[in-house]
């Protein structure tokens, strides 16, 4: 039973007033049979009041307005949790039977929600693949592990050369991104054949284990297995989403758990750092920092993103190879 502690810090500094800025936020962690969570601590610059709320999906929603002029805002998430072990699925069902229970779960709430696909051209060239992996013997459990193991090895973990608005085309082509990426693909594969898979925002905290994302903010899927329930999958690291992996929403994409997102009222352009530290039971403390800037003349998102990197990378691959 790991305990963590963890800080997420998000800080917005504008170039010049601002006033009016409304926000929700997704940074409750679930609190259930397998994360207990022993304290919250959330801070607000200006200290506005925070209404809470349930939403479509089961998570503890935040929002507020900063109505004071401000050329800074800093939200402050702390954190204690501990995690406990889930079992693994036995999985002694016989695949056909799983596959006919997930087939008659198709029109049914809310898995509708979690098989219902995003719009991806390279759908076409994925089937393909989708159809290689998939042996006809293995049951759901298997296809999704096999699902994963595909995305791990044949994309690139590289920060930076997507955002939060690169589309699964862009992450296609480029056959590289980081957690969220990584996640939206599976996801893709696993509603192809038929099984619910939804998005999963939280943290991923090993003890020193030199995982991808580790101390930092994360992302990976769950896919709903017949007789099991909803198993979290990390195509990032290739694992079982278990005890180091701490949960804080779920939904259908990232813009159904995206921890902090709004607007303001203002010409101001801002930057937007967020900085994640985990403690750990050793005493260790691993702190991840991302820096985000945007300009603008009319008012904007509070969570606004750079210049999609992707299209950068790709500028640079074409010069390389007009220069061979």
């Amino acid at each position: 039973m790991p305990e963590f502690k963890i800080q997420h810090i998000t800080k917005y500094t504008y170039d010049n007033f601002v006033r009016d800025s409304a926000n929700k936020i997704i940074l409750y962690p679930i609190n259930d049979l397998f994360q207990e969570v022993l304290k919250h601590d959330l801070t607000v610059t200006g200290h506005p009041q925070v209404d809470t709320y349930i939403d479509y999906y089961g998570n503890q929603t935040g929002s507020f307005t900063y109505i004071e002029p401000h050329r800074s805002m800093i939200i402050n998430s702390q954190l204690s949790v501990i995690t406990h072990p889930r079992a693994l699925p036995i999985d002694d069902m016989f695949a056909a039977e799983q596959w006919n229970e997930l087939y008659n779960m198709r029109n049914v709430m809310p898995y509708i929600d979690f098989l219902k696909q995003e719009y991806f051209e390279g759908l076409s060239e994925l089937r393909p693949i989708v159809q290689a992996e998939r042996k006809i013997e293995d049951t759901p459990y298997h296809t999704a592990l096999n699902f994963s193991k595909y995305v791990y090895k044949n994309f690139e973990y590289i920060k930076g050369v997507t955002t939060v608005e690169t589309t699964l085309d862009e992450i296609w082509k480029l056959r590289a991104g980081v957690c969220q990426d990584f996640a939206h693909l599976l996801m893709v594969m696993l509603r192809y054949v038929g099984i619910p898979a939804r998005y999963v925002s939280g943290y991923i905290c090993p003890n020193k284990d030199g995982m991808r994302g580790e101390g930092a903010t994360h992302a990976w899927a769950e896919a709903y297995l017949p007789g099991y329930g909803w198993l979290g999958i990390d195509p990032t690291n290739n694992c079982i989403a278990n005890e180091n992996h701490v949960r804080l929403a779920v939904g259908r994409n990232f813009s159904d758990c995206s921890p902090v997102k709004g607007v303001y009222k203002g010409s101001a352009g801002h930057t937007l750092e967020v900085s994640v530290s985990v403690g750990y039971e050793d005493g260790l403390v691993h702190e991840e920092k991302d820096i985000f800037t945007t300009s603008s003349h009319a008012p904007k998102p509070a969570q606004s993103m750079p210049r999609n990197s992707y299209a950068k990378y790709m500028e640079m691959i074409q010069q390389q190879q007009q220069q061979q």
